[in-house]
């Protein structure tokens, strides 16, 4: 599906105008492979398996069809979506909501434990029509009946083995068995045991459509894979040269362990960096902190253990590090599956000490993919870089700016014939760079 003639493009879709209007506002023109194959299946009312990983635009799969579906004068709730964890339920209802901009009267609201409850039985009160949530609260509401569902008419299960593995798959049953007979369910799951097919025949209906989309066609031909061969000692001056020299604007980097995090994160907001640690030993509030700003870009590194990446779904990730060789073969394809999202191109880096090199031969045998081996940047390719950045912002500056007041300003300076031009523009670049870029060359 590489090719854009054999792309879908929205405007060719059925879909509602007003909802194309904001998904080419936030910059898509082509549907990924999922996109195009469930959202027919949806918009026709049809039950739907999908078998897909993270970052193949599943949100906008099932968010789309389901904004579309929904009656904006009805002031009662007519979908529910179910996720394993509150990061995966509050970026689902922050994506769906964005797809909805354009939609006037449509309510979406997350729901999930550690909140305070009376404020999302008011926001439910209020007449909500999506509900993103976590099973054990979704249920907890229903309990309470604060969730009535009869005018439910669409279920979506995403991440479906990643919540049957949190141990949801009572409450899940529990949830479907509540719902009306007559109503779409569609269910997105990385991988397909036997519970999970359990659960599509009991509560699907026997028609139901299977779309599956294999791990190497959505995770690793978008991405640029590198490795380094580096010594142990070295590792952290390679990674901030590499971080230097390709500057991506937002970055996650892997490691193996707690400890690492914390030590990584330290030295490198110690290096002047915008970097935050997250692993399991962080308490629910420290977590949701740093996810907002990492979020928002007010971060612009995320150094995180694979445990504690499980929730995280960021789009615009432009490079993905593996600080350490991951454990486990599969957190390779988890960890740059991070990046290169929804059509874009991303970049993952390897550090590979000694004998970790046949831990990436393995990555290379078992995903069909080949890392290629590169040469660090030198100090030196790392400032002309940086200059190179700086001279451009100059460039773009003198094409789309009104200079006329600072030329006649710096004219006046000029005459005064202290110093030349070209040592004013010196002394502007080198403020700008710093001083330690020219003094590491």
């Amino acid at each position: 599906m590489d090719s854009v003639e054999q792309q879908v493009s929205y405007r060719e879709s059925g879909i509602d105008e007003r909802i194309i209007k904001a998904v080419e506002e936030m910059g898509f023109e082509y549907m990924t492979p999922i996109q195009a194959q469930a959202i027919p299946v949806m918009l026709a009312g049809k039950d739907l398996i999908g078998q897909a990983q993270t970052g193949t635009g599943k949100t906008a799969a099932f968010g789309i069809p389901l904004i579309q579906g929904i009656d904006t004068q009805l002031r009662a709730l007519q979908a529910i979506v179910l996720c394993p964890t509150r990061e995966l339920a509050i970026q689902a209802a922050e994506e769906i909501r964005r797809f909805a901009k354009y939609i006037h009267g449509l309510k979406v609201l997350p729901v999930y434990g550690g909140q305070d409850i009376t404020r999302q039985i008011r926001s439910l009160a209020g007449g909500t029509q999506i509900v993103v949530g976590t099973p054990g609260r979704v249920m907890d509401h229903m309990r309470r009946h604060t969730i009535k569902t009869a005018q439910v008419k669409t279920v979506v299960l995403d991440e479906a083995d990643e919540m049957l593995n949190m141990g949801f798959r009572e409450d899940i049953e529990t949830i479907l068995k509540d719902m009306p007979e007559e109503r779409q369910t569609a269910l997105f799951s990385a991988t397909m045991p036997k519970p999970i097919l359990d659960i599509t025949r009991e509560y699907q209906k026997p028609d139901a459509e299977y779309l599956k989309m294999t791990p190497k066609e959505v995770t690793i031909p978008l991405v640029k894979q590198a490795y380094y061969q580096v010594q142990r000692k070295d590792k952290e001056e390679v990674l901030t040269r590499l971080m230097d020299y390709y500057h991506p604007k937002r970055s996650l980097i892997f490691c193996n362990t707690k400890r690492m995090v914390d030590e990584l994160t330290e030295h490198l907001k110690d290096r002047g960096y915008q970097a935050e640690g997250l692993h399991g030993d962080l308490s629910q509030n420290q977590r949701d902190t740093v996810m907002n700003l990492f979020r928002s870009g007010r971060t612009s590194i995320l150094i995180a253990t694979d445990v504690a990446a499980r929730g995280i779904d960021v789009d615009d990730v432009e490079a993905v590090f593996n600080y350490d060789v991951p454990e486990d073969i599969e957190y390779y394809v988890h960890r740059i599956g991070r990046t290169g999202r929804a059509g874009k191109t991303g970049r993952s880096f390897t550090l590979v000490v000694g004998r970790e090199i046949f831990k990436l031969r393995d990555i290379e045998r078992v995903c069909h993919t080949k890392i290629k081996e590169r040469n660090i940047p030198s100090a030196a390719d790392i400032t002309s870089v940086k200059a190179e950045k700086v001279l451009g912002e100059a460039l773009d500056t003198m094409q789309n700016k009104n200079l006329d007041k600072t030329i006649e300003f710096l004219q006046e300076k000029l005459a005064e014939g202290e110093y030349t031009a070209l040592e004013l523009a010196a002394a502007f670049m080198k403020m700008k760079m710093g001083d330690r870029s020219w003094k590491r060359c």
